[in-house]
């Protein structure tokens, strides 16, 4: 790789195509891919419906602008309205630009109220992306202090530390942010008592309680998001989503209710790109097949969690639905590496993590074949 920027390390796999769970390297070698391009490819490779209304969009029109309507921008913030209970949707390009959406919300809604002072709370070894504001809330250093001096006034405080997280909300707070189930962090999912927290601790202090779903999002635990697994929490403000939403594509959302997004207003904020017509229609497809196969990922992820347990020299297995990492007691980068050479695509995260984020269309068959190599793998 001589003519790009060095931003990743060695990448020893060469991908030419893909097939359902299987990435296909340019010597013709399949591996079966349990992290789905870093959950991005939730319905696989290839899969039939996505292809046959990409293959049709494509014949129409691509992009068109938001300088003009089409007829899947208002259908897919429809469904994402129904799929949280909010009010407004923007559409954009990743993850990164729809949680800087959220928080120009919230600097603009704490502004329209002379707010003076602008802090927002987030969690440590929480992670919300590349972009100036995404990186100030992301609670890993090693990420942020190479591009100093970002936002100010950001807080930091523990996952599941509900005595850290009242000592740090006062009326200087305009946002919580936080990570259901913390991906980059180690697959750390927050607890009833702690979302119920941040509920009650947003809403004492007029702050929008923002709840990035970007990769434990979108059916990724068997719910529609993963905040709902805790149904007595009311909902956050803000979701923030993207990944797989559009199937592959490009595209992120950001989900307000009517009291978060009541600031911005018309010129304040805008895309290029953003909730085109091919994204938005394959969107659409895409939610209408997690929406048909829920059930499965409920099923198959608590059976793919039950044979990770019986793995040997495993620490801890956390996560849920189809999201899992297990903790080992040493680094896991060695262990990624052997997995792939037996055919398994996976990665660490958080040092001594293995993460995992199989396509929801995964089967038992392939679970036990994924299970079978990591028990190899883990004996070594």
């Amino acid at each position: 790789m001589q003519h790009l920027l060095p931003t990743y390390g060695p990448r020893p796999l060469t991908v030419d195509s893909g097939d359902g769970c299987y990435l296909i390297d340019v010597n013709g070698k399949r591996y079966l891919d349990f992290i789905t391009g870093i959950g991005v490819n939730a319905l696989g490779y290839r899969h039939p419906r996505l292809l046959a209304e990409m293959r049709d969009q494509i014949e129409k029109c691509i992009h068109s602008s938001n300088l003009h309507a089409h007829r899947y921008q208002e259908e897919l913030a429809g469904r994402l309205k129904a799929w949280t209970g909010l009010d407004r949707v923007f559409l954009s390009n990743s993850g990164s630009e729809a949680m800087e959406a959220a928080l120009k919300a919230a600097r603009a809604r704490a502004n329209l109220h002379g707010r003076r002072r602008h802090r927002v709370i987030a969690l440590e070894n929480g992670f919300h992306g590349r972009t100036a504001g995404s990186l100030s809330i992301t609670g890993n250093a090693k990420y942020r202090e190479p591009f100093a001096p970002l936002l100010p006034d950001v807080v930091f405080v523990p996952a599941n530390d509900v005595a850290a997280l009242e000592a740090a909300a006062t009326e200087e707070t305009i946002a919580i942010v936080t990570e259901t189930i913390q991906g980059e962090g180690g697959i750390f999912p927050m607890t009833e008592a702690f979302s119920s927290a941040v509920r009650n601790a947003a809403t004492a202090h007029d702050a929008l309680w923002i709840a990035d779903e970007t990769q434990c999002g979108l059916g990724r635990t068997g719910e529609y998001f993963a905040y709902q697994m805790y149904p007595a929490v009311p909902a956050p403000d803000v979701v923030v989503t993207a990944k797989p939403l559009a199937g592959g594509l490009p595209l992120g959302a950001t989900i307000f209710s009517e009291r978060a997004g009541e600031a911005i207003t018309r010129g304040m904020h805008g895309t290029t790109f953003g909730g085109g017509p091919l994204a938005c229609r394959i969107s659409i497809a895409f939610l209408e097949e997690v929406e048909r196969i829920l059930p499965n990922i409920r099923s198959r992820g608590e059976y793919f969690q039950a044979e990770l347990r019986r793995l040997p020299n495993v620490r801890e297995v956390r996560g849920r639905g189809l999201m899992a990492g297990i903790e080992l007691n040493v680094p896991g980068d060695q262990y990624v590496e052997r997995a792939l050479a037996e055919g398994l695509v996976i990665n660490g995260t958080h040092g001594n993590v293995l993460r995992f984020l199989p396509p929801y269309i995964v089967t038992y068959a392939e679970i036990d074949q994924a299970c079978a190599i990591l028990a190899r793998v883990l004996s070594a």
